[in-house]
């Protein structure tokens, strides 16, 4: 059998987006393995941290929690988490995911198809963290 290691890729190779809060680690992705249909990796998040609210244009996403006590809020309406679920985001809902839970929370993402362009993937619904602050994006509510 014949190994392709640049299909391969390991989370703590990949840099940390903290944007939008929390640890996102876009591990599979057209930069990182050349893939056209889609991306995914890896996000953690302190607990009381969050996933700053936004949509999906042209993606769906598909989330499966790994480890700690998610809840995400879908236009309104309110999910609770835990391991081994998984939730579907349509194309197109606003969603906002915090770790309601006392330890960290790991989680697993997919989102496909990709949009025309990355800069049109993600449309923010809600102000940003302080990009400057070096605290977890934690405590606050919208």
């Amino acid at each position: 059998m014949t190994t392709v290691s640049h299909w391969k890729v390991a989370s703590d190779s990949v840099a940390a987006n903290r944007r939008r809060g929390g640890e996102i680690r876009v591990t599979l992705s057209p930069r990182t393995v050349g893939c056209v249909s889609g991306f995914g990796g890896v996000l953690r998040l302190a607990a009381q941290e969050f996933i700053s609210e936004h949509l999906h244009p042209y993606s769906e996403e598909f989330l499966h929690v790994i480890s700690g006590q998610l809840e995400m809020a879908m236009d309104g309406t309110v999910v609770q988490l835990g391991p081994g679920e998984s939730l579907f985001i349509p194309i197109g809902v606003r969603h906002r995911l915090v770790n309601t839970g006392a330890v960290p929370a790991e989680a697993v993402f997919h989102l496909s198809p990709l949009a025309p362009r990355p800069e049109l993937g993600h449309v923010d619904t809600e102000p940003l963290p302080d990009p400057e602050s070096s605290q977890p994006n934690v405590g606050r509510t919208r």
